[in-house]
């Protein structure tokens, strides 16, 4: 059974720095922490991915809101289950700066997982949300598409580090070691 973490963006430039990329950003260092080889397009699949024996890296290509359909079609290609997979992806309900793992949990508004749920199901889904919210109560559409400030940078520069730490326990320890640890 391999472990495949799914992390959540939009492909381009345009959007390589957004608040709705953190989920790219984490997979990004976790690759590179982890020393994984360099991603790469598989048009089949519609994603980038990066893997070694254990663990699948997954980038979907396609926008946001259609993430499930290139899960739906790594569900197929590589016969996985949804207890096999960690979503990590932006979450408007968090301030900038926090991290929350999660199992089984509804989409709470957010497309991208909402599209993955309609795609594969939820039962066993793990997700390591990331916070990206600048202030309470702020409307996704208001700030999915902007950068982060540079005190938010700094922040969640030091998240994006923090979450590779939360996939390295779950690695190794399990969901709740990491739940335990991460979620404060």
């Amino acid at each position: 059974m391999k472990l495949t973490i799914v992390g959540l963006g939009n492909p381009g430039e345009k959007y390589k720095n957004t608040r709705h990329n953190v989920g790219f950003m984490v997979v990004d260092k976790f690759a590179e922490k982890n020393n994984f080889p360099e991603f790469k397009l598989n048009k089949k699949l519609n994603a980038l991915i990066s893997e070694n024996e254990n663990v699948l890296l997954v980038k979907p290509q396609t926008f946001m809101n259609e993430s499930g359909k290139s899960v739906r079609l790594l569900t197929k290609n590589y016969t996985l289950q949804t207890t096999n997979y960690i979503i990590v992806h932006d979450d408007v309900d968090l301030p900038v700066g926090k991290i929350k793992i999660v199992n089984e949990r509804g989409s709470a508004g957010h497309k991208g997982v909402e599209s993955i749920i309609k795609a594969i199901g939820n039962e066993g889904l793990v997700r390591l949300r990331i916070g990206i919210s600048p202030q309470k109560d702020v409307k996704a559409m208001e700030v999915v598409l902007e950068n982060f400030s540079k005190d938010e940078q700094e922040i969640i520069n030091q998240t994006i580090t923090k979450a590779v730490d939360a996939l390295n326990l779950f690695i190794k320890q399990g969901l709740e070691s990491a739940m335990n640890e991460y979620n404060q």
